[in-house]
């Protein structure tokens, strides 16, 4: 509602002079979302490439703080300034408050976080802010979009949800809202904290008792992690489990230190998605490591697979009978 207590109407939106076949087609796209800076960044820019369109004015960004949605974002729109992050440490005025559509220079695309916003300004400004803008043909994405939308009165024309898993989806009419997207992203994202968690645990007992110390790279499987080696590597896998498990028991502190580092215990490692662990090693449910390395043929490497948590219906499919009719 806005502050003379009315809902929203139409906003004016520029014409367009066509509409991609997708905006019809595109029901949802689902990608696992990679751990570290600079797996996301690529992501990020990959889906810009096949899903953004220039005629896209309002871009919804969901979810929790720690879920890497600004990264996500510097990888959508590279070189856009963001108005806060979920450190604090990026706190600027959101420019879109002081748009003049007469201003020669204003920008073209404009972001916003409405978590932070809110600690400042009631919903109908910010609502306002961002009609005001998209109704001069401006873009804004808007970071914590399932907090705002109501007060708009309108959905996003394209969504991105993070948690374990990267969903992109063009709301019709039927849905998908933002808060079925959030409830998934929600109820997913502990998968992805508690895989990369025990995924740096395994790393660490690697290097410390196998002299194991592998290449920065990365894999993904559901609910857990992929560890690559060029050969296969002497270990004991039960064992190394063994090891992992009494880490994980011990109820370690998992902390970030630095830009680059976290701190497992008394123990610094790196890493490059810093926030994005358990508090602790105690919140690690059901770690396990399948027994047997794998081998992929193609790229001639060793597998370890770990796993972490319970299989239960955890994905954006659960949602798809909410965007029929009821």
């Amino acid at each position: 509602m806005n502050n003379n207590g009315k809902i929203p109407g139409p906003v004016p939106m520029p014409l367009f002079d066509y509409r991609p076949h997708t905006y019809e087609t595109l029901i949802y796209a689902t990608y696992y979302a990679p751990r570290g800076r600079q797996r996301l960044y690529m992501l990020g820019n990959e889906l810009s490439h096949r899903y953004l369109y220039a005629n896209d004015l309002i871009i919804g960004i969901i979810g929790a703080p720690g879920s890497g949605k600004s990264t996500l974002v510097r990888g959508l729109f590279p070189g856009l300034e963001l108005t806060n992050d979920d450190e604090g440490t990026n706190v600027r005025q959101a420019l879109i408050y002081d748009f003049d559509p007469e201003d020669f220079f204003a920008p073209h695309t404009f972001h916003i976080d409405v978590h932070y916003e809110l600690g400042f300004r009631q919903k109908w400004e910010i609502a306002d802010a961002i009609s005001h803008a998209i109704s001069h043909g401006r873009r804004v994405v808007i970071e914590h979009f399932d907090l705002i939308w109501e007060t708009l009165g309108y959905n996003a024309q394209i969504i991105f949800g993070i948690g374990e898993e990267v969903i992109v989806t063009r709301p019709s009419v039927f849905g998908p809202f933002p808060e079925a997207i959030k409830n998934i992203v929600d109820r997913t994202i502990k998968y992805r904290l508690m895989a990369h968690s025990a995924e740096d645990i395994t790393t660490m007992v690697l290097e410390r008792d196998y002299n194991l110390k592998r290449r920065v790279l990365h894999s993904d499987v559901k609910h857990g992690f992929v560890i690559n080696f060029p050969e296969k590597p002497d270990i004991n896998i039960p064992e190394l489990e063994q090891k992992v498990k009494e880490i994980i028991n011990q109820n370690i502190p998992i902390m970030p230190v630095g830009a680059d580092h976290i701190q497992i215990g008394d123990e610094s490692i790196f890493c490059t998605g810093i926030r994005t662990h358990v508090q602790n090693s105690g919140q690690i449910e059901n770690f396990r490591l399948v027994k047997q390395l794998r081998y992929h043929p193609i790229f001639q490497e060793y597998m370890l697979i770990g796993r972490v948590g319970y299989e239960e219906n955890a994905g954006y499919d659960q949602i798809l009978s909410n965007i029929v009719e009821e």
